[in-house]
């Protein structure tokens, strides 16, 4: 069976208009709906406060979405134009909170290429807590000062080498940073409760993702790499975020193809256990009862003693398939 592409969605005459699938109009809409509660709430704050909090947790959840949508456009751009891909890119770092450029060395570069490896920046093995609710939440944390440092290092040899992307990532920084300090300026309080906090829940949550989605998994494995989360309603809303094989075997085939690949070419090979139906139901066994740290077989999980970081930036400087940066 063959995994052909949605029609792609014309827009206009000229090609520089056109959408590369048509199920980005989805993701389109979900970005636009960040920014008209955004303006919603800013606008209504404070009256009454169960109204602000409401919105304060609807816009993290959407800030996590737009992480998401990060992750995919980075894979699978948007647009057959690169300048449009490039206004998109800078639109995503405003609604994430972050530059997105940002995201290409500790994920595509690192942790597709050597997942749950000594060259992965964000493997799991990092966290070693007997109680596994505290590795899920402290991870993110634990990882920070590595993954900061990786960027750092990344950036500084791609400065030189591959000036366009490093061009993309100061435009970015400076219209995220330069919004928030504006909007410190001019209401601070507004500024942290509906800007700081959902952003920072958004980070948070697209790098925390990354546990549920790997330990416990076999990373040697070709199909039991990785854990999935198979529910439609999860999958509608987080654009196929769930079907995370399918994604690391073939990183470049656009979210609106991942349910119909995995179906094909990897259910049939995956131990079926980490076929998982319900993301909320995974972390309540997983996290809260029993709460044990268990591989996908049912054994708990072994890990080793295994030194810090392997340099994975040497001749690492050109992101594979992220079509902004060529």
């Amino acid at each position: 069976m063959v995994i052909s592409a949605p029609r792609p969605l014309d827009l206009g005459k000229g090609q520089i208009f056109l959408l590369r699938y048509r199920a980005d109009l989805r993701t389109i809409a979900f970005v636009a709906a960040y920014w008209g509660v955004f303006a919603f709430a800013w606008m209504s704050a404070w009256q009454p406060w169960y109204v602000t909090a409401g919105l304060v947790v609807l816009l993290a959840v959407q800030a996590w979405i737009n992480a998401v949508i990060t992750h995919n456009t980075l894979h699978s751009p948007m647009w057959k134009s690169r300048w449009m891909n490039r206004v998109t890119q800078v639109v995503l770092s405003c609604s994430y909170g972050f530059p997105v450029s940002e995201y290409v060395p500790g994920h595509n570069l690192s942790h597709h290429r050597f997942t749950q490896s000594r060259k992965d920046v964000m493997r799991t093995s990092k966290v070693r807590f007997e109680w596994n609710l505290l590795n899920l939440l402290l991870f993110f944390f634990m990882l920070g000062a590595d993954v900061t440092a990786a960027n750092f290092r990344y950036t500084k040899d791609a400065k030189e080498r591959m000036p366009a992307w490093y061009r993309q990532l100061l435009v970015e920084m400076a219209c995220v940073w330069g919004i928030k300090v504006f909007a410190l300026i001019v209401d601070w309080k507004r500024a942290l409760v509906f800007i700081g906090i959902p952003h920072l829940y958004a980070v948070w949550g697209i790098t925390t993702v990354n546990f549920v989605q790997h330990d416990g998994c076999d990373p040697g494995h070709p199909y039991n790499h990785s854990r999935n989360y198979v529910g439609r309603i999860f999958n509608w809303f987080t654009f196929n975020n769930g079907f995370h094989g399918m994604h690391h075997l073939r990183p470049g085939l656009h979210w609106s193809l991942l349910d119909a690949a995995h179906a094909v070419e990897l259910k049939p090979y995956i131990d079926p256990r980490l076929d998982e139906r319900s993301l909320l139901l995974y972390c309540f066994r997983t996290f809260i009862f029993p709460g044990k740290r268990l591989r996908f077989d049912g054994k708990p999980v072994v890990l080793m003693d295994e030194g810090p970081d392997e340099d994975w930036i040497g001749g690492a400087v050109q992101p594979e398939g992220i079509e902004l940066t060529s």
